[in-house]
């Protein structure tokens, strides 16, 4: 009996381990990409079940080399930065990055900039000689600088951008000017902007009314040459969710074309839009959405798997090849005329 009883579990561990082991070698991820496939006209989860989950994911960054990706997870009210990078063409299990993870405060928005020299990202650490306290009090851009061991320690952004008010999700073009929201008084939120000249940044610049038509524009995300801003908002009378993404096309001369709906492409019914990113290569747009699979009939043990899946109504991060961005502009160049 004895025997039998030592037979029937040696079994069952064998069954066990070699189930987690197919379940280990799904989730592997080789190649550009995460060997995702790549999307086309239409979205798709990034990554699921292994960026994309059933917490929240938001403000994606690429390396240029596609060989670093980060993105912020949040768990109740706590916010942290994760990452996974490719080593030997196999990507690492997503971990918190090497400067995020402190509880006491707030790490998100992650940004790459294009040469992959820094890193920018938003904070409610305590900014230098100040004391630290809880919740959003600070809420400060900072900076890493690429060095042979991966990234320096955080610093405060030098210069006129950081104030006691809240700024957050920098994005920057290829000349290094930084776009970010900056928060002008209490539900009052602007998209502006800092040039980068002689290594310092210049007073903010408050973007126009086109950019700026109502008093909540959150986040944004400037294209590298400068020629489109991606700004997250609601119009009224213009939505299709309840904050979608919009456009605006640089003219020229700080001429921009008014914010334009982005459509149903990346905008859902009942929904959040939060983080316009692009990839590295410039050809898929990347976005946080909170979209939820819902079934006709419902069970209790559907509503409990999908709980721990992706599209719970938590946000996933998804992508889209970009093309979709020409026929929008063509749209808002014709209304302009």
């Amino acid at each position: 009996m004895k025997k039998l009883i030592y037979t029937v579990v040696l079994l069952v561990i064998v069954c066990s381990c070699t189930q987690q082991k197919q379940l280990d070698l799904k989730n592997i991820r080789k190649g550009e990409y995460l060997g995702e496939i790549k999307p086309d006209s239409t979205a798709r989860l990034f990554a699921p079940n292994f960026v994309s989950s059933h917490l929240h994911e938001r403000d994606f960054t690429m390396s240029p080399d596609g060989k670093e990706i980060y993105y912020t997870i949040r768990n109740g009210a706590d916010y942290y930065i994760a990452t996974s990078k490719m080593v030997n063409d196999v990507w690492t299990e997503p971990e918190f990055a090497s400067f995020s993870g402190n509880p006491d405060y707030k790490d998100l928005e992650p940004f790459i900039t294009r040469d992959g020299k820094k890193l920018f990202f938003m904070s409610t650490r305590p900014p230098k000689g100040k004391e630290a306290k809880n919740g959003w009090f600070y809420q400060n851009i900072w900076v890493m600088d690429k060095n042979t061991e991966g990234w320096s320690e955080p610093y405060e952004l030098e210069g006129p951008i950081n104030t006691d008010s809240g700024q957050y999700y920098p994005t920057l073009t290829n000349d290094g000017t930084i776009y970010y929201t900056h928060e002008e008084s209490k539900n009052v939120q602007i998209i502006y902007r800092s040039k980068l000249i002689d290594g310092k940044y210049q007073k903010p610049e408050r973007l126009p009314k086109e950019v700026n038509p109502t008093n909540m524009q959150y986040n944004s995300m400037i294209a590298p040459d400068e020629s489109y801003l991606i700004v997250c908002t609601l119009i009224e009378g213009n939505s299709i969710g309840r904050a979608d993404y919009y456009i605006s096309f640089n003219l020229g001369n700080d001429n921009w074309t008014s914010l334009m709906n982005m459509g149903n492409k990346v905008n859902f019914p009942n929904t959040f839009a939060l983080s316009p990113s692009l990839s590295p290569d410039g050809k898929y747009f990347i976005f946080s959405n909170n979209k939820q699979t819902r079934q006709e009939k419902p069970n209790l043990k559907e509503m409990k798997q999908n709980s721990v899946s992706p599209q719970n109504g938590n946000l996933d991060l998804y992508w889209i090849k970009i093309d979709f961005i020409e026929d929008l502009k063509k749209e808002a160049l014709a209304k302009q005329n």
